[in-house]
This record gives structure tokens, C-alpha cells and sequence, in this order.
């Protein structure tokens, strides 16, 4: 069953963070300090997440010299192994994925981030204030649309540029993150 972003207000603060990366060492939002940054919630077995994910790593090669990117991914890789760590940077390599994949393991980043599905997109400016929490595209599973990024693309664009952003944002749609039993936010 697909699930909807949570729509965080628009001006929200970064939550911070300091999470393992797949291919080894930490990463934090204070790495990314000054520069615009898009977190994104992923995984690896979500058809969400598949469907753009190629078009994803087309986006992160289109931008990533001018914005900081960082994948999170906080589902419960024990009852989802094909969202561990292996898995993770096996679907890196294939989707040429230039960011750092990180393993939110106990999950508190998502709650932090009040993030509700794969893929959940959250773009910030270079001060760290939300600007953009949405979809990447109109492109699903199953739908004609091609997979362009156009959604997030514009909102990327228009914060390299300095404009502000429409607030009417389409949220992501996707699987819901695999909470961990008696972890599920309230």
C-alpha cells in the first residue's frame, strides 16, 4: 500500500544527524554545512524507489557539484534484507548513485525528519531550512509517465538560483518506511 509524505512545514530546521555510511565511515548534516542539501529517504526493495531510481542517479550527476546529496535508508533490515547495507551499495553501483547511502539503524533520523516513505525528499537551503518536501516526478509504478525528475529538478533550480518556491508541492508517494515492532511514530 503506497504512503503519502507527512508535509513538514516548509522553513523547518535540518534535524542534524551522524550516520554509518555503506561503503564505510560517518556522515553528518554538518559535513553539508553551507551548501543547499537534499536528504532523501530510500531503499532498496521499494518498486517506488526502483521505478526512478536510475533517474535519480541522472539527477545527482546533473548536480551534485552545486548541492550536497545524502540517501538515508531506516527500514528494518532484519525483516527486509534486501534493505542492508550489501544490498544498499549493490543498488548504488547500479543506479550510479554519486551520494553517500547512510543506515539510519535505529531509526530516530526518520523520526527526526518525520519521513514516511521511500522515496521521501527533502531539499534544503544553504541555511538548513526546509524549501521543498515532495515528489520526484509524476512518474509511478505502473503509470505512462516517463521518469524525468522534473518535480524536484525545478525546486533544485529554483534554489540555486536563489528564487523562492511555490509551497504547493505534491508530496512523494512510495512504501511505507518498515518500522522496527514498537518503533512506528506516534
Amino acid at each position: 500500500m503506497a504512503a503519502h509524505s507527512f508535509m513538514v512545514p516548509l522553513g523547518t530546521p535540518a534535524p542534524s544527524f551522524d550516520l554509518p555510511a555503506v561503503g564505510g565511515g560517518n556522515v553528518s548534516l554538518a559535513d553539508f554545512e553551507g551548501s543547499p542539501t537534499l536528504v532523501i529517504f530510500l531503499s532498496n526493495h521499494c518498486p517506488y524507489v526502483r521505478h526512478i531510481e536510475h533517474g535519480l542517479g541522472e539527477l545527482a550527476a546533473d548536480y551534485g557539484s552545486r548541492l550536497s546529496i545524502v540517501a538515508i535508508c531506516s527500514n528494518d533490515s532484519e525483516q527486509y534484507p534486501d534493505d542492508d547495507a550489501a544490498h544498499l551499495a549493490e543498488q548504488a553501483a547500479r543506479a550510479k548513485f554519486t551520494f553517500p547511502y547512510l543506515l539510519d539503524e535505529t531509526q530516530e533520523v526518520a523520526k527526526a525528519y518525520r519521513a514516511a516513505c521511500t522515496p521521501d525528499f527533502f531539499l534544503y537551503d544553504a541555511d538548513h531550512k526546509l524549501v521543498y518536501r515532495g515528489e520526484f516526478d509524476g512518474s509511478r509504478p505502473r503509470n505512462d509517465v516517463p521518469v524525468t525528475g522534473s518535480s524536484l529538478r525545478a525546486a533544485i533550480d529554483a534554489v540555486l538560483a536563489g528564487k523562492p518556491l511555490d509551497g504547493d508541492q505534491a508530496p512523494s508517494i512510495g512504501c511505507g518506511i518498515k518500522w522496527k515492532p514498537g518503533n512506528e511514530p506516534a
